[in-house]
C-alpha cells in the first residue's frame, strides 16, 4: 500500500484529502504545518508528499527545498491557492513533481497522483538494477562490475548477494534473510558457513582502504554503507 503525507494547514481540507484517498486504497498522514511534516520524514516511509505553500510556520517551498535534499526522488505535488505564475515556476524549479491550484478535482488530483507514482515506481526499479558512486559500478542485469575502471569477477552468488544489499541500503539485512535467499548454480542452498566465507571474498573484490561498503552487525546480519550519486 502507498502512503502519502498530505501537509495542508486547513483541517477540513487535510480531513477530506485524506479521507478520498484512504477510500482509493491509499495510506495517509496528515501533518498540518511544516514541524509536523519534518518530523514524519524522519520517521516514516512515503512514496508522495503532497504539499501546500501556505503553511502556519513557514512555507511550502522551503520544505520541498528541504526534503529534495535530504529525499531527492520522493515525488511531491504542490496543492495550493498561489496561483501566480512565478509562483507556479517556483515550485517546479524546486524539483515538485506537478502544481495544482485550488479549487481542485480530486478525481483530476488523484489521476494525477496515479501518473507520478507509477513513473516513481519505474526509477526505483531501474535504480535497484544499477548502483553507481562514481568509484563501484554495479550493473544487476547485465552481471558487470566495474571498480575505480577495473572490471571485476564477481560470481553469480556475489551479484545476489550485492543486490540485496544495496536494495536494501542502510538497513539490516539478517543473516537469514540471505541464507534464504541465495542458492548455488545447482539450486543447493547456501550454508552459514558458505555465506561467511562468501561474504569475506566479496569485500576483498569490492573494498578497500579507502572505500568500505559492508558493515558487519554483530549476531543479526550486514548493512550496505554505499550511497548512490
Amino acid at each position: 500500500m502507498q502512503k502519502i503525507l498530505v501537509v495542508e494547514d486547513d483541517l477540513a481540507l487535510n480531513s477530506g484529502l485524506c479521507f478520498e484517498l484512504d477510500v482509493s486504497g491509499y495510506l495517509t498522514m496528515a501533518a498540518y504545518n511544516c514541524q509536523k511534516a519534518r518530523k514524519l520524514l524522519k520517521t516514516e516511509c512515503f512514496d508522495l508528499v503532497i504539499l501546500d505553500v501556505n503553511l502556519p510556520d513557514g512555507n511550502g517551498f522551503s520544505l520541498c527545498q528541504e526534503m529534495k535534499k535530504d529525499f531527492p526522488e520522493l515525488p511531491v505535488i504542490f496543492l495550493t491557492a498561489n496561483d501566480l505564475e512565478q509562483d507556479v515556476l517556483n515550485g517546479f524549479d524546486l524539483g515538485a513533481d506537478d502544481y495544482i491550484t485550488k479549487p481542485f478535482s480530486i478525481q483530476i488530483l488523484k489521476r494525477r497522483m496515479e501518473v507520478i507514482l507509477r513513473r516513481s515506481a519505474s526509477v526505483s526499479k531501474a535504480l535497484e538494477n544499477y548502483y553507481d558512486d562514481g568509484y563501484l559500478q554495479l550493473d544487476f542485469g547485465a552481471l558487470t562490475a566495474i571498480k575505480n575502471g577495473e572490471k571485476l569477477a564477481i560470481t553469480p552468488n556475489e551479484y545476489k548477494l550485492l543486490l540485496l544489499l544495496t536494495s536494501n541500503a542502510g538497513n539490516i539485512v539478517t543473516r537469514q534473510i540471505l541464507l534464504e535467499k541465495l542458492w548455488d548454480c545447482d539450486g543447493n542452498y547456501i550454508d552459514d558457513h558458505t555465506l561467511t566465507v562468501t561474504m569475506n571474498r566479496l569485500r576483498v573484490k569490492i573494498e578497500d582502504t579507502g572505500h568500505s561498503y559492508i558493515q558487519t552487525v554483530r549476531g543479526m546480519g550486514y548493512i550496505w554503507t554505499g550511497v548512490r550519486v
